[in-house]
């Protein structure tokens, strides 16, 4: 039995409801039956996320929409001090962990008989929820700012969907898409649950990459925190159910650009406050002024003693050009891990000895045009 729960009132909802929020006007959470983890039964399946079905909350196996996503390379990144590894999650269909969502949600959308979808996005999730919504045969219309790369633009496009370039920064975009929202399912990334049922698979291959063992620490881009909040579900989940025996740290980087949850970590507030995007970024996938799960965000960080940092541009580019140098071609937004890295060393936040896992969440073909204005 699944539901949609808001943690704020705890008033809940049927998941077939046309909904996107709660009438309190938060956004909601699954309430969920227990989950499962049949280790020797998972070693024997397909290499896809859908080896851990039964963590997964889809009914019929009948509809699931996949393109063969998920069990991404987990590589070692030479370090001479500490054991630092990189989970390549743009290696997917669509060239980003945003499939990993993506395929859950539209399955579960599938299951549901819905027909028509939308979404806003800055490129990565439009494209992931055009390619499924393709694969499933659904209309979807993805509204996108107009300065998003052109690339991913494109990608949208091919896919079929209908495209719609918004004028101003993202914040501008998700206005726009609201009124639609009302009436046609809403395949939110930010809003949609169903959608981080996917991501947190990401924390699954990393522990049975590992031997079902959980890292020291993860590090990963954070914008509205799609891929945070899978980890944190993710690792939750197989603690609860005793597959390892600790939480990682959770690691989050934003752009300096717009970071407002590092100034609540570093102010140390109770709340993420908004913080108005004060330039354009190379890193145009995490460029949220207040993300919509912030008080999941803040527990988060709490639960798992996380940590924040910020990059900016010089500091990206580099992270740019150190990973191509080793053979990995990722979009800007992912290069923040780089330096990222350096500074939680250099904080004492990550010690010698420690084994680190950064996600490198999307490919740098998406941004080919930005990446060829780049300094060689």
């Amino acid at each position: 039995m699944i539901k949609y729960i808001c943690n704020q009132c705890s008033t809940t909802y049927p998941i077939d409801a046309i909904r996107y929020r709660c009438d309190c006007g938060q956004p909601l959470e699954l309430q969920k039956s227990e989950i499962g983890f049949p280790i020797d039964q998972i070693a024997r399946r397909s290499n896809t996320l859908w080896r851990y079905r039964e963590a997964l909350p889809i009914t019929d196996e009948a509809l699931i929409i996949s393109l063969g996503e998920g069990m991404t390379p987990l590589v070692p990144f030479e370090h001479p001090t500490h054991d630092h590894r990189l989970k390549l999650d743009f290696v997917f269909p669509t060239g980003s962990y945003k499939d990993r969502g993506a395929a859950i949600l539209l399955s579960k959308v599938r299951e549901l008989g819905v027909r028509e979808v939308v979404e806003d996005s800055s490129g990565n999730a439009g494209a992931a929820i055009a390619a499924y919504s393709a694969r499933a045969g659904l209309d979807c219309t993805i509204y996108c700012p107009a300065s998003t790369s052109k690339g991913k633009l494109t990608q949208i496009s091919m896919y079929g969907a209908k495209l719609k370039l918004i004028e101003g920064n993202r914040a501008a975009t998700t206005q726009a898409v609201l009124q639609t929202a009302e009436s046609i399912y809403y395949a939110s990334h930010n809003w949609n649950p169903f959608f981080l049922e996917g991501t947190k698979t990401v924390a699954f291959e990393v522990a049975e990459q590992l031997g079902w063992k959980a890292p020291d620490h993860v590090i990963c881009p954070v914008g509205f925190g799609s891929i945070y909040l899978g980890l944190y579900i993710g690792f939750r989940e197989l603690h609860a159910q005793q597959v390892i025996t600790k939480l990682p740290r959770l690691l989050g980087v934003q752009s300096a650009a717009c970071p407002p949850i590092y100034t609540a970590y570093a102010e140390k507030q109770s709340q993420i406050e908004r913080s108005p995007q004060t330039y354009e970024t190379l890193a145009e996938g995490i460029t949220s002024e207040l993300p919509i799960r912030a008080e999941a965000i803040i527990n988060a960080i709490r639960e798992t003693n996380g940590a924040f940092t910020i990059v900016d541009e010089e500091e990206i580019k580099a992270g740019i050009k150190i990973l191509a140098a080793k053979g990995i071609y990722i979009e800007p937004t992912s290069a923040v891990i780089v330096k990222a890295f350096d500074k939680f060393v250099a904080g004492g936040i990550i010690r010698e000895g420690d084994l680190t896992v950064s996600i490198l969440t999307g490919s740098g073909l998406k941004a080919t045009d930005k990446l060829m204005k780049l300094d060689t």
